[in-house]
């Protein structure tokens, strides 16, 4: 199926101005040192810079466009008990220049996964999704609206606290069942961030991520993270040039056929329809499994045939070590069924269990809502690592507090939260790993490129390949180290070019 390119937005030199005013300079710092935002100025953190004062490498916006694009699933992919079939990927487009006269553009693209990033018993997934698009538009506006020079962390920093207020309007004038969620808010609003890092760097005719220091920065990692960071920068987290290989993770949701055997309707694409056949096809070592989280025995079943069948291939294949993440998607009920669920399967398969890396997002993704489900003694079996409940440095300092050991980064809650992250991850030691929403095309290669700077991650999670591989045509020709995947990993050295390495 053809993409459908849906609408483009109008430009700052051709539209009327909305009633929201301009961001001033002042106004975002204050925004910054006083909101609760994702990354609001961190208690007792001192800045050595003046202010009031923008650095020579900083960016102003000079407008901001929007398109989306529409693709079907080839199969419908089913985790946390819903099931998709089709995505919305949203693309943005800026254009900014430096205070010293150096300009450029910039891309972000992003799937607006509203099952995932917004699910409601009350709403479709058409409203849910519209809300998303409608948000979409409003926040458009208001990025566009920024009218100072800042580094493009700082403008999301100053921008959330908008953004926030935006999804507040939208779900009160479209009269929704249930308000946006913060979560689908950093969602909807990546691509924008993602364009903005990326229109840096190729203002500057480097990596983005060769910008993360104090050459670029006006301030250092206490003013977002807290005093333990003064003096630090991302670059002392995040890797400067990306790793050459990252090995691909490969996920099996909760209706997806095993072996050749549980096909029941074959697809004449020429791509392969089980695990068994995936493993074979992509060389893969890593497996993702989506588990119901509220049918023990369903879910001890699931991962035996994932087991078996997976251990019977890589065999076949010569292949002696390969691993597991688990996926509950928040449906445990609390701590003793996964911890339950992790016993059982050990005295059944101790070599399945051994295999394990991490588990993620068991319970309910608010955790304010319930502070007694915790996770201390689960996280002494295998990393327990939070997803959906991920929406700033609040929430990951309260997983940690409440037995948490790890933490998944994505680049659809912003390329902003991805490179302040990680530092926090690392002084605390805590186990990272790179998640993916079903990401086709430049979404891909963004979420990819994160991976790759991340110190201590080793693979990527990367499902567009066999659940929308209409959503990566073309892409195999400009990236094949990163579509075309033979043997179980991605080429990700050359991930160098200018800003986030993608052109949109």
């Amino acid at each position: 199926m053809k993409p459908m390119k849906k609408r483009r937005m109008t430009t700052k030199r051709n539209r009327q101005k909305p009633q929201r005013s301009a961001v001033s300079r002042r106004a975002f710092l204050q925004a910054a040192a006083f909101s609760p935002a994702l990354f609001a100025r961190a208690s007792g953190s001192a800045s050595a810079v003046n202010t009031e004062t923008p650095k020579p490498t900083d960016i102003r916006i000079d407008w901001v466009s929007i398109d989306y694009q529409e693709f079907p699933y080839r199969t419908p992919f089913k985790f946390g008990g819903r099931e998709i079939d089709r995505v919305t990927v949203l693309n943005v487009r800026c254009a900014v220049h430096t205070l010293s006269g150096r300009e450029a553009q910039g891309f972000g693209s992003m799937p607006l996964v509203s099952a995932w990033a917004f699910p409601s018993a009350k709403m479709s997934f058409d409203t849910t999704l519209g809300a998303m698009k409608t948000l979409a538009e409003s926040i458009r506006g208001i990025t566009e609206d920024f009218d100072d020079l800042a580094h493009p962390i700082d403008i999301n920093v100053a921008l959330e606290p908008e953004y926030l207020e935006a999804a507040r309007e939208v779900s009160e004038d479209l009269r929704l069942a249930e308000p946006i969620p913060k979560l689908c808010t950093l969602v909807t609003a990546s691509a924008f961030d993602a364009a903005l890092h990326d229109a840096f760097g190729k203002a500057h005719g480097v990596s983005t991520y060769h910008t993360y220091n104090r050459d670029f920065m006006t301030y250092d990692l206490s003013h977002y993270l807290g005093p333990e960071f003064s003096g630090e920068y991302p670059d002392q987290y995040v890797l400067k040039d990306p790793k050459p290989r990252l090995a691909l993770y490969h996920a099996v949701g909760e209706s997806d056929p095993i072996d050749e055997a549980d096909v029941k309707e074959r697809i004449d694409d020429g791509l392969p329809m089980s695990l068994r056949g995936w493993i074979n096809y992509n060389g893969l070592t890593h497996i993702k499994i989506k588990l119901a989280g509220n049918n023990l025995t369903w879910d001890l079943e699931r991962i035996l045939s994932i087991d078996r069948t997976t251990s019977d291939a890589e065999t076949a294949r010569g292949v002696k070590d390969w691993v597991y993440s688990l996926d509950f998607n928040e449906q445990c009920p609390n701590e003793a069924y996964l911890v339950d669920f992790l016993r059982r399967l050990k005295e059944k398969s101790p070599s399945g269990y051994e295999k394990i890396q991490y588990v993620e997002q068991p319970t309910k993704r608010d955790l304010e809502k319930d502070r007694e489900n915790v996770m201390h003694e689960a996280a002494k079996l295998k990393p327990v690592v939070i997803d959906e409940s991920l929406t700033g440095l609040d929430r990951l300092k309260l997983a940690r507090e409440m037995g948490y050991s790890g933490a998944a980064l994505k680049t659809c809650k912003g390329q902003t939260q991805s490179v302040l992250l990680p530092g926090y991850c690392q002084k605390y030691k805590m186990f990272m790993c790179v998640q993916d929403l079903t990401c086709p095309g430049a979404s891909l290669v963004h979420s990819v490129g994160m991976a790759a700077h991340i110190p201590t991650v080793t693979a990527v999670e990367s499902n567009a390949r066999h659940f929308v591989p209409a959503g990566n045509r073309g892409w195999e020709s400009k990236f094949p180290g990163i579509f075309v995947v033979k043997d179980g990993t991605m080429r990700t050295g050359d991930l160098t070019k200018p800003g986030l390495g993608v052109v949109g």
